[in-house]
Parts: C-alpha cells; sequence; structure tokens
C-alpha cells in the first residue's frame, strides 16, 4: 500500500508518468507467479522474501489505479474551495483529496487483499506452508476430492471473506459521510 501511495502521488504531481506507472505495473502483473517465484529464488533463497516481492507487485496495478481514479473524482468545486482557503497542493492531497477517495481507494484495497489471499496458496511451492500446504499435500496425495484440498480451499475463501468484511468494515467506519440518512 505504502508502494502504491507514492507511485499515486507521483502519478497525480506528474500525469505523463501515469501511464508509464500503469504500464509497469500492468507488466509486473502478468509475470506468472510460479515464474516470479523461480526468478527470486537464487536471489533471496526459499523465504518469505522471494514469495512477498511477487505477492506484492501483484497489488501495484490495482491500488495505483484506484487511488488515481479516486482522487481524480473529487469535485472541481471542492478542490476550488480548499485553494481558496489557502490549502497549499500537498495539504489539499492529503486532507482534501485523500479522505474523499478513500471509498475508491477501499475498494480497490478489497480487490488486492481477496487476489492475494487467492494466490498466496501458490507460495506452498517454496515450502513456505500455509492454507496451501493443505492444497499441495491433497494434490500429492492424488485422491480427488481429498480432505486436504477442501480444508485448503474452505479456509482460504474464508479467510478472503473475512478480510473483506473487514476492509468493508474499516470503510464504513472511516467514510460515515457516504451513508445514506434515512
Amino acid at each position: 500500500m505504502i508502494v502504491s501511495i507514492g507511485l499515486a502521488v507521483l502519478s497525480l504531481r506528474f500525469r505523463w508518468s501515469y501511464g508509464f506507472i500503469l504500464s509497469a505495473a500492468g507488466a509486473l502483473y502478468v509475470i506468472p507467479s510460479l515464474g516470479a517465484f523461480a526468478v527470486l529464488v537464487p536471489f533471496f533463497g526459499l523465504t518469505f522474501v522471494s514469495a512477498m516481492i511477487p505477492l506484492a507487485t501483484y497489488t501495484l496495478l490495482i491500488l495505483v489505479r484506484n487511488i488515481v481514479t479516486g482522487v481524480d473524482q473529487v469535485p472541481a468545486e471542492v478542490r476550488e474551495a480548499a485553494v481558496g482557503m489557502g490549502y497549499t497542493r500537498g495539504r489539499l492531497l492529503w486532507q482534501i483529496e485523500l479522505p474523499l477517495a478513500l471509498p475508491v481507494v477501499i475498494a480497490g484495497l478489497r480487490v488486492a487483499a481477496v487476489t492475494t489471499i487467492g494466490l498466496v496458496t501458490v507460495t506452498s511451492m517454496l515450502g513456505l506452508g500455509g492454507l496451501g500446504y493443505f492444497i499441495r499435500a491433497g494434490i500429492q496425495n492424488a485422491t480427488p476430492n481429498s480432505t486436504e484440498i477442501i480444508v485448503g480451499m474452505a479456509l482460504s475463501v474464508a479467510l478472503a471473506v473475512v478480510v473483506d468484511l473487514l476492509l468493508w468494515l474499516g470503510e464504513r467506519l472511516l467514510t460515515p459521510w457516504t451513508r445514506r440518512v434515512r
């Protein structure tokens, strides 16, 4: 998220860089995870870092695009009012634009989190365990519909649902102005 915010701020400040940043993030996004692991293992070994780099880079495209889109959707009148009140460009971004963009940013974060939870099961190929361990063990036992596969899949789905729900609740708490008053 920190890298994505940095790249989004860079894209917002220097609009010419947005296309390049999205293209680079898109190129990273299409690299197959097992291929990325294979390239990184000689440098980092079978470690947590080898798994985290590809998983983190897969979220860049989603998060940068959502942050920039959210900031772009802030009404021009709001920006003009803030500038009229003496807000600097940085203060405008951090105190007005990003808070108003929060629903779009969190929507991207929800997609990125659920996607990453699904992809992290592949890290069991590196011997790093996790819920992918159960799926891998079930495949190695070569029994269709084995308990290990079902447990690994069910727990991965449950984790993704819980994380998505927590992020949704966090969004509701952080953006009370988006709820309708009845």
